[in-house]
Parts: C-alpha cells; sequence; structure tokens
C-alpha cells in the first residue's frame, strides 16, 4: 500500500505561546485533547485511549515553543513520524498549529478527519 505524507493547518485564534506549547508537549496538555493518558519517560511517550489500547512513540525532535516530532515505535517504516508544529501569523498575532502525518493513500480523509477531531478537542479544552 502507498503511503502518503500529509499536512493540515488549524487557526487557533490564540496568542497565548505558553499554554499552546504546553498542550502539545506535556503528558498533562497532552491528555487533554490528544489521548486518555500519557506517561513520558524520558524520549519515550506512552499514549493510552480507552481502556485497552496503547501505543509507544519516540520523540525524534522538538524545539521549545515550535514544534515536537514523534515516531512510533511499532511504526515498520522508521523514516515516518507525525509532528505538531506552532507558529504564529504576523498579521493576526493569532497562533498556527501544523499537524505533518503519514497514512495510506485511501485512508487520508479518516486521518483528515482524526486530526480535525482531535485538534476541535483541543480548542474546547482550551478555550481556543
Amino acid at each position: 500500500m502507498k503511503r502518503e505524507k500529509v499536512h493540515l493547518e488549524y487557526m487557533l485564534n490564540a496568542t497565548a505561546k505558553n499554554i499552546i506549547w504546553s498542550s502539545i508537549s506535556t503528558p498533562s496538555g497532552l491528555e487533554s485533547w490528544f489521548a486518555d493518558k500519557v506517561i513520558s519517560n524520558d524520549k519515550i511517550v506512552s499514549f493510552y485511549w480507552g481502556k485497552t489500547e496503547r501505543r509507544d512513540a519516540e520523540i525524534i525532535a522538538i524545539r521549545a515553543f515550535s514544534y515536537i516530532r514523534f515516531r512510533w515505535l511499532d511504526d515498520e517504516n522508521e523514516r515516518e513520524y507525525f509532528e505538531i508544529r506552532m507558529s504564529n501569523n504576523e498579521l493576526t498575532n493569532d497562533y498556527v498549529i501544523e499537524i505533518t502525518d503519514f497514512t495510506d493513500t485511501d485512508e487520508v480523509n479518516d486521518l483528515k478527519e482524526l486530526w480535525d477531531s482531535q485538534i476541535d478537542t483541543l480548542r474546547r479544552t482550551c478555550g481556543f
């Protein structure tokens, strides 16, 4: 199956970079919108959904107040990752969340819907 790199952007209508960075880079922040439970052990982060689903990821790159990049440990392709990047729109002074992820070509729409839902939760929980 052919894999595709997907890039998504979401305007947050928020100017509080500390809140955004905490939401995308800390276990407690990620628990508020991305997973039910998040446990970090240095560079390895365990994500839990429901009572049975768990996936472990390695933080492969991070720059404070800019981006965090994870690689799923169970992923067959070591070049694939998912990245959450925050940037500031200089015209509006709002922050933008950019998501980079990979999926099978026939599942691109499903992946977009998943990220749309996750970012909607982020907006609600943080008040953006």
